[in-house]
């Protein structure tokens, strides 16, 4: 029995040293050397070779002329087949259904589509009085918390190719209606972590964001919580933000993404508030 269970370490052992070279090379898409690769995943030069040599002859990986590797189209056929609304939405759900449970007020689940967010989950608020939205649903990113939150942590060459094709309208007398005032909101978002839709895309409800995260702290999807103001009212926004920041790291962590200490750190600084979302 002995031998099994080492072989069966072993076997993890070697997929755990292919993954790291996978998302290595995700976070450097235009290619990496093996001696980049060897230090960058901590595993020796031979070791290293022996993974890429391998991943290369079944497509997982490319080399050019240069000893340049890059990820593979077999890698992105496997990708592109996937459903990732589906997949999303059935990790998310356990962790979105706690928040409802712990807010009370109906629970969204976003992504961005270009100068949008699309809404594909949406669990309600049991109150007679509520704010829905539908699955499929597209709004402006700018009047509402979850494309704010989305757009606050894209990375800086997304984030301008946003700034570059959006165009403003007025929704409601609050909502913002030219880049530099978008910018400014989008700073104060990074800065605490949590966006805010103060009757910006409808007048009377209110909305909180908070945005998930990959390993180079990102945005790939968002979060909200959103109600009428007479529930959702300003001074419950620091609580409900603290609930939204953690069922998102949740969601997070459930997709496969980890965290740098500093934002474990920052996270738990701003999540100091009492916990709404348990399990």
């Amino acid at each position: 029995m002995r031998p099994a269970r080492k072989s069966k370490a072993a076997a993890v052992g070697v997929l755990t040293k292919v993954l790291r070279i996978f998302d290595t090379l995700q976070h450097n898409p235009s290619g990496m050397n093996l001696k980049q690769i060897s230090d960058q995943t901590r595993l020796n030069k031979s070791t290293a070779y022996r993974f890429l040599s391998h991943l290369e002859k079944e497509g997982y990986l490319v080399r050019d002329d240069r000893g340049i590797y890059m990820l593979g189209m077999r890698l992105f056929e496997l990708a592109s087949a996937s459903n990732h609304q589906s997949t999303l939405r059935r990790v998310a759900q356990p962790v979105l259904r706690e928040l409802l449970k712990a807010t009370g007020e109906t629970v969204n689940l976003g992504l961005q589509d270009g100068v949008t967010v699309v809404y594909v989950d949406v669990l309600e608020s049991s109150h007679e009085f509520r704010l829905v939205s539908r699955v499929g649903l597209h709004r402006p990113l700018y009047a509402t918390a979850l494309g704010k939150a989305l757009a606050a942590f894209l990375s800086p060459e997304k984030k301008q190719e946003l700034f570059d094709a959006i165009q403003f309208q007025v929704l409601t007398p609050n909502t913002i209606t030219n880049l530099a005032q978008f910018q400014k909101e989008l700073d104060l978002i990074r800065e605490r972590g949590y966006a805010v839709d103060n009757e910006e895309s409808y007048l009377g409800a209110r909305c909180i964001g908070a945005p998930i995260l990959n390993s180079m702290q990102e945005s790939v999807a968002a979060i909200s919580v959103a109600g009428p103001t007479s529930r959702v009212s300003e001074d419950k926004i620091p609580t409900f933000a603290a609930a939204l920041r953690e069922a998102a790291q949740a969601i997070s962590a459930r997709i496969g993404f980890t965290q740098s200490d500093s934002s474990r750190k920052e996270h738990k600084e701003v999540t100091a508030t009492p916990n709404l979302v348990r399990g």
